[in-house]
């Protein structure tokens, strides 16, 4: 079944070539296209995936992430934009942003990160990846936090901060899948998040 994708973007030569871009592979679909965040809550259908810019006429993107968890919760949802500060990063994924990627990515780039979100993954491009990494500091999160994490779940949210699938992870550790799905799930209960992005910006804040 294809992967269906709703997009804001208020550039409308951009947003055509988004939705040629999906519509010409296999397994995707472009439910609807918007210019803009009000458009797109007056008339929302839920779709798999929310391709979502920040900077749009009225409303801004940021403000759209949590109108969109009301209309639909659990709803994915991807930035797709040109800004990279850290500001923009951490208040999408605090927002409930399922992945940051920027404009200027490959359509390659843009097409597996649709995928890894659907798929219960997080989407960062590698610069953004870097820039919550260094915010992150893996190494900083200690046995006494209010998080409470067993030393395996620490390892599981070590390599979660790197990009890894599930399957990397059990792979890595030579433990099932299940197991680590197992383990998220208890991370996500102790941190008190609903996805991988917003397991990042937690295990900073909580060092």
């Amino acid at each position: 079944m294809d992967i269906t994708v709703g997009i804001v973007e208020d550039h409308l030569e951009f947003r055509q070539s988004l939705v040629y871009l999906l519509d010409s592979f296999p397994g995707y679909k472009v439910s609807w296209w918007y210019g803009s965040v009000e458009e797109a809550i007056e008339n929302f259908v839920e779709a798999d995936v929310i391709l979502l810019d920040i900077n749009l006429p009225g409303l801004s993107g940021l403000q759209a992430i949590p109108l969109f968890l009301q209309k639909s919760p659990g709803q994915k949802i991807i930035m797709l934009t040109i800004l990279e500060d850290d500001n923009h990063i951490l208040e999408a994924i605090k927002s409930g942003a399922d992945g940051y990627i920027l404009k200027k990515s490959s359509p390659i780039k843009i097409m597996d990160a649709i995928l890894q979100v659907h798929e219960g993954g997080a989407a960062l491009t590698p610069t953004v990846a870097k820039q919550v990494l260094a915010l992150l500091k893996p190494g900083e999160i200690k046995t006494g936090s209010p998080s409470n994490l067993t030393m395996r779940e620490k390892e599981i949210l070590t390599l979660i901060t790197k990009g890894m699938t599930n399957e990397l992870i059990a792979a890595n550790l030579f433990i099932s899948v299940q197991t680590v799905r197992n383990h998220i799930k208890s991370i996500y209960d102790k941190l008190q998040v609903h996805s991988r992005a917003q397991v990042v910006v937690k295990a900073f804040k909580e060092k």
